[in-house]
């Protein structure tokens, strides 16, 4: 079965018995427009692909665009969840609630979009100005934190990044996001992304907020 929106928009109906719990600043609202913005290079389409799946297995309503070429491409582009209790009736993002910006392009095209009491997540390493902004802001070095954590890099620092927005956040629950993360494990790469998963979900929400500084 299906629900078909205003807009004609059809999207299957949701799962069933109970949703998973989500806890974090955004947790309890019912619609979420989510924008990753990077490169190809730094998983901004993968992240914004699990964290889709993620929201499926929370029985709620999602679409993601992307980009296009974006995975071609060493320039800055953006990967768009919008998460809902109910059908989603148009399925690009309009404004955000939350905005990762991995790049200091990403913060410089894509902050206008969020609202005031949006959050920005930011990598600190990448990021060195950021905008005038009345909502939360966190600066963690997501690619340093990932080499700490496993060894390597390469795909760790999606799964740190995507651990340490949903232990901020709880725009997904945690147990629907090692399940959506697993499953696009390949190549033995579950352990370590497990261990860089766990470093982001630990991540202390009190040591990386940056009061005053959005």
């Amino acid at each position: 079965m299906s629900e078909v929106t205003s807009s004609g928009f059809t999207q299957p109906s949701l799962g069933t018995g109970p949703a998973p719990v989500r806890t974090g600043l955004l947790a309890d609202r019912d619609f979420l427009e989510v924008r990753f913005g990077g490169t190809g290079a730094q998983g901004v389409i993968l992240m914004g692909v699990v964290l889709a799946m993620a929201a499926t297995r929370d029985h709620r309503y999602v679409t993601q665009t992307q980009t296009y070429g974006l995975e071609e491409s060493d320039g800055c582009g953006h990967s768009d969840v919008i998460i809902s209790d109910r059908p989603v009736d148009y399925p690009e993002l309009q404004s955000a609630d939350l905005l990762v910006a991995l790049s200091q392009d990403a913060v410089d095209d894509y902050s206008y979009l969020l609202r005031p009491d949006g959050i920005l997540i930011f990598d600190s390493d990448t990021v060195a100005e950021l905008p005038p902004f009345a909502g939360g802001g966190f600066g963690i070095p997501f690619t340093r934190l990932a080499l700490e954590a496993t060894g390597r890099t390469e795909g760790t620092s999606d799964a740190l990044t995507l651990g340490a927005v949903v232990a901020v956040t709880g725009v997904v629950s945690v147990e629907s996001l090692r399940k959506a993360l697993a499953s696009t494990a390949s190549g033995g790469s579950e352990e370590v992304n497990d261990k860089a998963l766990a470093r982001g979900l630990a991540l202390d929400q009190a040591e990386w907020r940056r009061s005053g500084a959005c």
